[in-house]
């Protein structure tokens, strides 16, 4: 009986033993399944290959060999830089490097549709720059047509990218240089200093005439007030004129002959006023006049003094002795009518 109950307590513990090494490996593979996943990534849960879905930041569990998740950052900026040689528009080659910015949009598509992320955005951007290059005059691209470029090839890229299902969102593209092929660098130098000078020349010139435009419409309309001031005045004075000639017309139909005497002398006056030289008409008609022979004489003398050729000057102011006599003839037969009716005239 002993042997019997020793006999049949051999097979249980054979069966524990396994058991219990079953339950260590089901316990390690639960365990291993835990996993933490940053706040920076997600992870794409794929089950025997099939999309399951999206785990997001923390501590997440899946089972082991049956579950595959793939950690996605989808905060951190990756970059791709390329240069290439690219024919343009007029058929001439240029020089182009160029980098892009990007991140992860859609983790499920960057997973799934993507197998070589960096290569399918590198051949993107390629395919990209060279459609736009090849539309564009290889001038524009050396000069001011960069940033142009950069928003065209950003557009087409994105473009591109979409209709991959890549899953990646463009951040930016930056054109590093554009330059023209060695042997001919120097000579679309000068054409880029050419256009800078052209631009530069023009810009001085538009600031010439927003200076000098205001300041000829200010002395235009200057000149125009002037005018329009002299014409005021031109008229102001005709029209005074006018108005003293009008009553002139009134003294004279009023007394014809006193105002033809009057306008005489006033005209006389005028005209001998400042003239050192006197002549006078002796007939026996003419109008008696009383000049101040003394006076006439030493201003003579005194202009005389004072000129340096004293003998051509004295002879030519001299008053003829003939019209002396005339006036002295003149003053004694007719003081009788120069007291009914006298009219005198006192020299300068």
């Amino acid at each position: 009986g002993g042997n019997g109950k020793s006999g049949g307590g051999k097979p249980r513990n054979s069966f524990a033993l396994p058991g219990l090494l079953i339950i260590v490996a089901l316990a390690i593979w639960g365990a291993s399944g835990f996993y933490l996943v940053d706040q920076s990534e997600r992870g794409v849960v794929l089950r025997f290959g099939e999309y399951q879905g999206i785990v997001e930041p923390g501590l997440q569990w899946n089972p082991p060999l049956i579950d595959d998740v793939r950690m996605v950052n989808v905060t951190r900026v990756r970059s791709v830089s390329q240069t290439q040689s690219m024919l343009t528009r007029d058929e001439n080659i240029v020089e182009v490097e160029i980098s892009a910015q990007y991140q992860v949009a859609n983790p499920r598509d960057f997973v799934l549709n993507v197998r070589n992320p960096a290569l399918s955005i590198e051949n993107a951007l390629d395919s990209a720059l060279r459609h736009v290059v090849g539309g564009t005059d290889m001038i524009d691209i050396l000069t001011s047509g960069r940033e142009i470029l950069g928003s065209s090839v950003a557009s087409r890229l994105q473009a591109y990218l979409d209709a991959y299902g890549a899953g990646i969102r463009l951040q930016t593209i930056n054109i590093e240089s554009t330059s023209a092929p060695a042997p001919v660098i120097d000579a679309f130098d000068d054409v880029i200093r050419a256009r800078e000078d052209r631009q530069r020349t023009i810009n001085e010139g538009m600031a010439y005439a927003n200076a000098i435009i205001p300041a000829a419409q200010g002395q235009a309309q200057r000149v125009v007030e002037q005018g329009q001031g002299y014409r005021e005045s031109v008229v102001a004075e005709a029209q005074g004129q006018a108005n003293r000639f009008n009553a002139l017309l009134t003294e004279y139909r009023n007394a014809p002959e006193v105002m033809r005497e009057r306008m005489y002398l006033d005209a006389i006056e005028e005209v001998f006023g400042s003239t050192p030289k006197v002549l006078l008409d002796v007939s026996e008609n003419a109008p008696l006049m009383y000049l101040p022979l003394d006076q006439m004489r030493s201003n003579s003398g005194s202009d005389s003094s004072s000129t340096t050729d004293s003998s051509g000057d004295s002879s030519s102011d001299a008053i003829d002795p003939r019209v002396l006599e005339s006036l002295r003839g003149s003053q004694s037969s007719s003081s009788s009518s120069s007291s009914n009716n006298p009219i005198r005239r006192e020299g300068r």
